[in-house]
């Protein structure tokens, strides 16, 4: 008993200074982005600023158009959540509970998916979004114009697949009970009617799990929209921290004022879908 109580508050300890190792760069964004240029230069280093001032904040926001940076991050994320949902899960459905030819080699293919990282497909990504056919000026060979580039399309249509979240909610599907499918083959529905009757209400915890996951990467992203943009009017909002960086120059103060305001939906957003975030990584089905 003792040494439970041991290795639990050992266990306590660890968990509390590695959250505090991890939360020291959001401190050091959120102190900087009070502090003027003068105290940022300083050879001195001042951990707290001299005076707590939204100025900065005022100046990060009259720098851009800050309302299409927005708009066009919000409308990325959403249509990026709302399409891998449902690609996802339904893609995981089948991968759980139907039999066809060539599943299982499948599925390890989109196991590889997983171990690759998404710099060594985005230039083949790119060709194929800048070659699409009909699309942008493109001919039926892909060619004459510019695909989908700077287009929301473009933007949105990579973003929808995710091996990953394929591979949730298949594991998650699996462990509904064969009766659920059984019973409702006996009512007479089919495997599309299944899915949308009885998994897909009863996918609330992976389905917001998943929700975390894709839009906290979506709107943090900074590599994609930046291959995929070039006009102001599809700017996101990572991209537009870069105008804070003149030649000779970078503006921390309100770079750091503007990630932070940047930072917060996604911050409100996971603590208000926390229980059903915690509750699809670890849940084990029906109860």
């Amino acid at each position: 008993m003792k040494k439970r109580k041991l290795y639990h508050t050992i266990w306590i300890i660890s968990m509390s200074l590695l959250a505090i190792i991890m939360l020291i760069p959001v401190i050091m964004m959120v102190l900087t982005s009070f502090k003027t240029m003068a105290e940022i230069k300083s050879p001195v280093f001042h951990l707290i600023p001299e005076s707590f001032s939204f100025i900065n904040y005022a100046d990060a926001l009259a720098s851009g158009n800050w309302g299409i940076y927005f708009k066009n991050s919000l409308m990325i994320t959403l249509l990026a959540i709302v399409f891998s949902l449902l690609f996802n899960s339904i893609a995981g459905y089948a991968f759980a509970r139907l039999s066809f030819p060539g599943s299982k080699t499948l599925f390890m293919l989109l196991l590889i998916g997983l171990m690759m990282p998404p710099q060594v497909t985005m230039l083949p990504t790119f060709l194929i979004m800048a070659k699409f056919p009909l699309l942008g000026g493109n001919n039926l060979l892909g060619a004459g114009g510019t695909g989908l580039v700077n287009t929301y399309a473009g933007l949105v249509i990579p973003l929808v697949s995710g091996s990953f979240g394929v591979f949730l909610c298949k594991q998650f599907y699996e462990n509904f009970p064969r009766s659920l499918d059984e019973a409702a083959q006996i009512d007479g529905t089919n495997k599309w009617q299944t899915y949308f009757l009885i998994y897909l209400p009863n996918s609330k915890a992976i389905l917001a799990t998943l929700s975390l996951l894709k839009g906290v990467s979506v709107w943090n992203d900074y590599l994609w929209p930046l291959v995929m943009t070039n006009s102001e009017s599809k700017k996101t909002l990572q991209l537009a921290l870069t105008m804070f960086k003149t030649d000779g120059l970078i503006q921390w103060n309100q770079m750091m004022a503007a990630a932070v305001l940047i930072v917060l939906p996604m911050s409100m957003l996971f603590l208000c879908a926390q229980k059903y975030f915690v509750q699809g990584m670890v849940t084990s089905g029906l109860k």
